[in-house]
Formats: structure tokens, sequence, C-alpha cells
């Protein structure tokens, strides 16, 4: 699937974005790679393999023009893109009681603004090709929600509508999205987060939870993600928890509540 093609990873500075890059360039893929911070990206590069095709690109996903204007390059630059994997993210850890409308504001615009910027400035192209998969990262919170988690969740449960509404769309075109459910990664995506303006006791007790519960590496998630994508799966749970909780979010979908907010310790 990857040998020869061209792969854009957004947010490949660092988490499940570099894993992924190293695990594609193992693949004999030519790199597309973009972060807000430049120096991460820098590093993301020089851990690549000897040998590999691959380009950086400082890239702010929740700009429309920045994201669109990065597709352009990528097409300049390499000819084609096959593979899109909008990644980048960041997350807020606030009751909605305590979230502020900024700190929901910019959740959204990096973690569905980013992933509709991504969709929209690529699919032409793919299309163009009859050729393209785009993959989109949603989360376990994009098929349960917890408490504390309502900007972030309200990104993952909209990628997620976006990404099944294009399965159906894209049949027949040559063109296949993919929708990735990561749970339980330990991406130290805390290092991208918001401090949240209001905290408080009950923030910062969910905030160690959810950590306690991170225990998957990236390097595990990328591999279970690039086999997944080989198989031609649409749906990918990988990492610590995701298929329990795909499971409980089907068989107790009015109450499961209860048994998310049991396994933090709530």
């Amino acid at each position: 699937m990857f040998k020869g093609k061209v792969v854009a990873i957004t947010g490949a500075g660092s988490g499940i974005g570099r894993a992924l890059a190293l695990e594609i360039a193992k693949q004999g893929a030519r790199l597309a790679l973009s972060d807000v911070n430049q120096t991460a990206l820098e590093e993301s590069i020089a851990l690549l393999p000897s040998g590999v095709e691959a380009r950086a690109y400082a890239v702010d996903v929740s700009s429309r023009d920045a994201v669109f204007r990065f597709a352009d390059d990528v097409k300049r630059d390499f000819g084609a893109v096959h593979v899109v994997v909008n990644n980048a993210g960041t997350s807020v850890i606030a009751s909605v009681e305590h979230l502020t409308l900024d700190e929901i504001e910019r959740v959204l615009n990096i973690n569905l603004w980013g992933v509709i910027h991504g969709t929209k400035a690529f699919l032409p192209i793919m299309l163009g090709q009859s050729e393209g998969c785009i993959v989109n990262m949603s989360s376990v919170f994009g098929l349960v929600a917890v408490p504390a988690q309502a900007a972030y969740a309200m990104t993952k449960f909209a990628v997620r509508g976006l990404t099944e509404t294009l399965w159906q769309e894209l049949d027949g075109t040559g063109v296949r999205a993919v929708l990735v459910h990561p749970g339980g990664i330990n991406t130290r995506i805390s290092n991208n987060a918001l401090s949240a303006q209001n905290e408080g006791d009950y923030e910062r007790r969910l905030s160690q939870a959810f950590s306690g519960q991170m225990t998957t590496a990236p390097e595990d998630c990328a591999r279970q993600i690039v086999a997944g994508l080989s198989r031609g799966d649409r749906r990918l749970l990988v990492g610590n928890g995701a298929r329990a909780i795909h499971r409980i979010s089907r068989l107790f979908p009015d109450t499961y509540g209860a048994l998310m907010r049991r396994k933090l310790g709530f």
C-alpha cells in the first residue's frame, strides 16, 4: 500500500504522528510531514531511516489557507498525494461549567476544523487521481463521552460523523476514508493541551485518572494503524481499551457513563 506512495501527515512532530511517520517510512513511502512546531518536526525528520524521501512543512491546521497551501505544496513537490493522515490535535480538561468559550473554540479549530480543512484540501487531488486514502483521527471519546472532556469529545464525535459520511459518498471513486479511534495512547498530548483557565480539584483529579489509562506506546499504535490500513479496514480501534469501549458504547448506549466513571475511579 505504501511503497513509493506519497503520504502526508499532520501533527507529525510528536506522538502518533511521529510514530506513524517512522512506521510508514519502513514501508517505502515518500513523506510530507507537517506540524505547527517546526523544531519538533525537524526532530521527526532526523529520526527517519536513511534514504527516505521526506519534506517538512510548518502548518497550523486551524488555518484554512495554511492547510490548502500545504496540499498545493505537496502536490507540487511530489506530483501526487496518495494518503493524508489528519492527525494534529489538542485537548483541554475542564467541565462544561468551567470551560471558557475561547477554550472550546481553540479545540474545535484544531481537532475538527483541522480535519475538515485537510479533507477538503486533499480530496480533490485524490478524486482527480481516482486513488487515495483519507485517514481521520477520532478517539475512543468519539465513541463515548466522559466527564471534563466535552470540547475534545465534541470534535471527535464530529470527525466520526464526517468520516462515516465519506464512507458512503466515496464508494466507487477509488478514494477511501478510514476512521481511527485510539484509546489510551501515551502520546503526552498534555504537552500540547490547553491549560484550563478555570481548573479546579475536579479537573485535576480527572487529569490524573486519564493519565493512568495512557499505557499504549505510540509505536504500537502506529503499527496497528498501518496494519489496519493495509488490510483495508474502515474503522480502526487501536490502543488500550479501544475495543472494549466500542463494545460498551453499542451494548449500553444510554448507561455507559457509569461504567466509564468506574473505569476512571470516579
